[in-house]
């Protein structure tokens, strides 16, 4: 049998890549060109694990994944959060004053605008960060830098420039990790947790409100609420959640039992582990 697989999209060196070796270094990670291709290689079972980015610290949430987290039938079994570094890198014996052009996706542009203004260079469009590094791997040139995590310029045979170049020090990504188990393990009973779930709130009066009443009188913590359109249709009900604790507390389950009576769909995606990184933060 050959080794554990871990899909994710992007190009191997993106920050993706970065993750699944941080979190799940015994598993192979495997690059989709998008996240539907990293949905279905869960889905197949040609991986056991998807690790898919769902929100950050400055960008927001990643809309396409909650889009297709509801219906594709897979489970969230752990969460990763990854602080964000550019670097700029380029190939070897290039100096930071050869550099006329900077290749990189437009969100890293935008995250490095204190370290490239004073350069005085050219932006020049990638798909994604890692792309830009296989770019110059792929053809060098003398003239040209890329902005993308280090884990790429060991891979395409870069050498880093400037370390650490982005504006905001706080940068992070929230990942999670997916199986397609339809009943994965619940986690200890002695780890706090997280639940994550969708719903849609049934079409009367003040029914968002009569749903959520339940969760403050029993006293759950809900960090997340969020509204999705669905089929193109200008109407908020339906909604991504999450909460700290797992259904089986107490106070969650009263919490979902009223949330049930105002919504005509609920939909449990994942109890799993809360990343250690909450409390540190």
């Amino acid at each position: 049998m050959g080794n554990k697989r871990i899909s994710f999209q992007g190009e191997l060196g993106a920050n993706s890549h970065e993750a699944c070796s941080a979190a799940l270094p015994d598993y192979e990670p495997i690059p989709c060109a998008t996240f539907e291709d990293a949905f279905d290689a869960v889905k197949s079972g040609d991986c056991e694990l998807g690790m898919i980015p769902v929100e950050n610290s400055i960008a927001g949430r990643v809309a396409d994944v909650h889009h297709l987290l509801p219906h594709s039938g897979l489970k969230v079994i752990a969460e990763h959060f990854k602080p964000i570094h550019f670097h700029l890198m380029a190939n070897p014996g290039t100096r930071i004053g050869d550099v006329k052009t900077v290749i990189s996706m437009p969100f890293a542009w935008g995250q490095c605008r204190r370290f490239l203004r004073p350069l005085g260079v050219t932006l020049e469009a990638a798909s994604d960060t890692a792309a830009s590094a296989r770019i110059l791997g792929d053809h060098p040139d003398p003239r040209k830098a890329a902005i993308a995590p280090a884990l790429a310029a060991d891979i395409y045979g870069l050498e880093i420039l400037a370390r650490d170049i982005e504006d905001t020090r706080n940068n992070t990504t929230r990942f999670v990790v997916l199986t397609a188990e339809p009943d994965p393990a619940p986690p200890p009973a002695d780890v706090a947790c997280v639940t994550s779930f969708v719903f849609r709130v049934r079409n009367l009066p003040a029914a968002l409100y009569k749903a959520l009443g339940g969760f403050a009188t029993n006293g759950v913590n809900m960090t997340k609420l969020e509204s999705y359109m669905e089929n193109g249709v200008f109407a908020a009900t339906f909604f991504y959640s999450e909460v700290d604790g797992r259904p089986d507390d107490p106070h969650v389950a009263r919490a979902f039992e009223e949330l049930g009576f105002f919504s005509e769909q609920f939909e449990i995606l994942g109890v799993y582990p809360a990343d250690p990184f909450r409390n540190e933060a």
